[in-house]
């Protein structure tokens, strides 16, 4: 598979998490909402990161971790870097505790108490402008 190919097996099963996302929502399910949110933006970024690097995805759960070496200085999206950093790079950084939270039964419970219908739409809204952002970075 080329860079390509491989960048549009991520997109697809990122784009099957986010409309994972949207039955967990309308079945509310919330605290499944936002960690669905969370594995479509790290699967869509790792699809990036395997794009423009030619390398297999960082095996981390961390959205910024995975997206920071495309905006450093000389990459191919640096020119997004203010983008990234002041409006999406907060996002991701949240998206990464719903992640914890699933895997972990003890922030499990507490989250799940938090996350109700207005938070998961938020959520979701939010994740479905980031992931349109992304898939545009794909140039």
């Amino acid at each position: 598979m080329d860079n390509t190919e491989k960048y549009s097996h991520w997109e697809d099963i990122a784009s099957y998490d986010l409309g994972t996302a949207e039955a967990m929502f309308d079945s509310g399910r919330y605290l499944y909402v936002v960690f669905m949110c969370q594995q479509a933006i790290e699967k869509l970024s790792k699809g990036l990161y395997v794009y423009y690097t030619n390398l297999e995805a960082t095996r981390t759960h961390n959205i910024n971790i995975v997206l920071s070496p495309l905006f450093q200085e000389g990459s191919a999206l640096h020119a997004e870097i203010s983008t990234f950093k002041n409006l999406y790079a907060p996002f991701f950084a949240e998206l990464l505790a719903y992640y914890i939270s699933e895997r972990y039964p003890s922030y499990k419970e507490r989250l799940s108490s938090a996350i109700g219908p207005e938070q998961a739409n938020s959520v979701l809204q939010r994740t479905k402008e980031a992931f349109k952002w992304l898939q545009s970075q794909k140039k």
